[in-house]
């Protein structure tokens, strides 16, 4: 028997019901993780409540993590017992022990602690991804980024900085400006005292930016696409607002010949390859100390239901983490 914590039923933090449960062994191409600590992100929220429905309940919560192999399937070459991995994207984190596809994890580096892979690789590859390939941000690149101080906020002020990208985040306290600020943003935005559409337009002399990375949804729409340049790209990655509306496909042509995308980590980690290249571009930032994971709030796995009321009041920082 393992520890888990899982819903029976779609709704708020209460219905997160820790229990035990059994798993087995793992099967051809499979591992089983004895994890040592469970990434907390926005997505455990949108599927606990059913905005994003899961294939059948009762389900275990929870998309990252990382511990150490207990076993190994038949035909696994990937990983070995004792290798110590982490992984993103692959449901069912929240539990003492787990099964995956032995395709699904990577090797942590020997600098980099169980607790730090378990809170970075899904904030962490989706950073890389959206600065890397979503839209190639270089020197010269002038972004808007909402959520500046969140968990994905702060890995992208940092790996920003590093590019010497200019970034302008948008926050919702003075708190979270300081933050967002000395972990790289160049212009931080407080929503709550101005409005970020005409501070955007201060900033860059009316210009508007060449990317906005929106992770907030119905609160920044359309808000986001005024801040743009004419063919600028609006990135809707997340919806911690609430969904977006639809969209009227001629609003793009009006404000400016735009281009939008809704990505998702899972498509750009789909093939192995890709999943290692983007884990081993995010070990290197942090081996190198370009990027620092914050793990700002811990809490034990029991207490799961704690951390969803916290992610959902805003009152979280940087990662997030369940100790097991």
């Amino acid at each position: 028997m393992i520890n888990a914590v899982r819903i029976h039923t779609y709704g708020g933090p209460e219905v997160l019901t820790y229990e035990q449960i059994e798993i087995g062994e793992p099967g051809p191409g499979q591992i089983r993780l004895r994890q040592k600590a469970c990434g907390l992100n926005y997505i455990d929220c949108y599927q606990r409540s059913g905005s994003y429905a899961l294939p059948s309940l009762p389900a275990v919560l929870g998309m990252e993590g990382a511990g150490e192999v207990a076993a190994v399937g038949a035909g696994v070459t990937e990983v070995a017992a004792g290798d110590r991995v982490a992984y993103a994207m692959s449901p069912g984190g929240y539990a003492s022990e787990r099964l995956i596809a032995a395709d699904r994890v990577v090797k942590i580096p020997a600098g980099i602690a169980d607790e730090t892979a378990a809170a970075m690789m899904l904030q962490g590859m989706t950073v890389r991804y959206l600065l890397r390939e979503t839209y190639p941000v270089t020197a010269s690149t002038v972004m808007l980024f909402h959520a500046a101080a969140g968990g994905v906020g702060l890995i992208a002020c940092q790996w920003a900085r590093k590019i010497g990208a200019t970034l302008i985040g948008t926050v919702s306290s003075d708190e979270k400006a300081a933050l967002a600020l000395a972990h790289g943003a160049t212009h931080v935005i407080n929503v709550k005292r101005e409005n970020f559409v005409e501070r955007v337009r201060e900033i860059t002399g009316g210009a508007g930016c060449d990317v906005a990375y929106d992770s907030v949804g119905k609160d920044t729409f359309p808000g986001s696409l005024d801040c743009l340049r004419p063919r600028g790209l609006w990135v809707s990655f997340g919806n911690a607002s609430g969904k977006v509306p639809p969209i009227e496909i001629g609003m793009l042509s009006a404000k400016g010949s735009l281009y939008a995308t809704r990505p998702t980590l899972a498509t750009y980690i789909a093939k192995r390859a890709d999943l290692t290249a983007n884990a081993a571009e995010l070990f290197h930032m942090v081996e190198t100390g370009a990027v620092k994971i914050e793990i700002n709030q811990r809490y034990a796995l029991a207490d799961a239901a704690q951390a969803h009321r916290d992610m959902e009041a805003r009152k979280t920082t940087g990662s997030s983490v369940l100790v097991v």
